[in-house]
This record gives C-alpha cells, structure tokens and sequence, in this order.
C-alpha cells in the first residue's frame, strides 16, 4: 500500500517509527486548510507562513515526543494547534484580525455583497464596509465566523478550538450575525 493511501493515524505512526515521508504525505494532505484558517485569523501572508511552519514544528515534535493521542481527528487536532499560535500571537501584539477570502475578497461576498447589480467601485466599496464592520465585532465572534467560514470547522470543532460549549460557539455566531445585520442597518448599507 502506497503512503497516500493511508489514513491520518497511519501516517503519523509511520512518522512516529521513522518513515520521513509520512510526514510530507501528512503535510501535502491538509495543508491547504490549515494554512488558510491560519491566514483568514492573521492577515498577513508572511506571518501566516511563520504561523503555518510553527504549527508543523510543534505537530512534529508533538509526534516524534510520542505524545500524538490519535483518534481520527488529526485535522481537528492541527487546526487547533495552528489556532493556538495565532492567538499566542494576537495576545502578544493585540492587533486587529482583518477578514479576507484567500483570493483578496472581502468576507462581505459570503453575506450577500457579491452579488450587487452596481459597478466594480461600488462593490469595493461596500466589501470595504462589510470588512470593517467584522474587524468592529468582538474578538469572540470574529474568530468564530473565520473558524466556521473559512476553516470549514464544524460548531462542534469550533467549541473544541476555543474552549468553550457547542452552544455558546453557536451563540457567538448568532450574535456575531445578529451584530453585523445591525451595523449594515445603522450606516444603511444595501446589500443584495
């Protein structure tokens, strides 16, 4: 059987005994959904690279010290450890999380603004706004809303990730929603 055929506990342990190449089969599996909940939280394409390799060093330490707890979740497990870093990070330097798709777009396409029947500058604009609006919601609700929109996390995972109960993760989003809507509303926005 071919290493990329086997599954994510079979490559780590493949890793964990010595064969260097799971790791890279590992790696090329998930990388693109770890580098983008790492980039969706920072920002910033060089530091969510750095972010991007510490998460890798610490899942390779954390494998080769034998204190990898396999239980079919390595993405889960990944995306946390990348998570932790980016927070470690924002408590370091509190700055601000801006909101992007991995393409430049504002996250405001996912709440409707993409498909406004008005010309290029007028739909800037408005991405513009939405973004702003989502960097004024509380730290709390904006990592929910990238966790949930661009981690592709499920309400479960996302209560894994930041410590707190499947309901309250929910709640963050309903709120976090519920607050966008009022801001979009009180500087009379018009999405369609």
């Amino acid at each position: 059987m071919q290493l990329s055929q086997f599954s994510d506990a079979q490559l780590a342990q493949a890793f964990s005994a010595g064969q260097e190449r799971a790791l890279e089969v590992l790696i090329n599996r998930h990388k693109d959904k770890i580098y983008t909940s790492v980039y969706m939280l920072v920002k910033d394409k060089y530091l969510a690279e750095d972010i991007f390799q510490d998460t890798f060093l610490k899942i390779i330490k954390t494998i080769k010290s034998g204190r990898y707890d396999e239980q079919g979740k390595f993405l889960p497990w990944a995306i946390r450890v990348a998570h932790n870093l980016c927070m470690d990070h924002f408590r370091r330097s509190r700055q601000q999380i801006p909101v992007t798709l991995p393409d430049g777009q504002d996250i405001s396409v996912l709440f409707g603004a993409g498909d406004m029947a008005s010309d290029g500058i007028e739909k800037r604009q408005v991405h513009d706004s939405v973004r702003k609006l989502v960097e004024r919601l509380p730290e709390e609700q904006r990592e929910v809303i990238v966790l949930r929109i661009y981690a592709d996390q499920s309400f479960k995972q996302i209560s894994e990730l930041t410590g707190v109960s499947i309901n309250t993760a929910l709640g963050r989003m309903r709120y976090a929603l519920l607050n966008l809507r009022k801001m979009i509303s009180d500087n009379h926005m018009v999405l369609r």
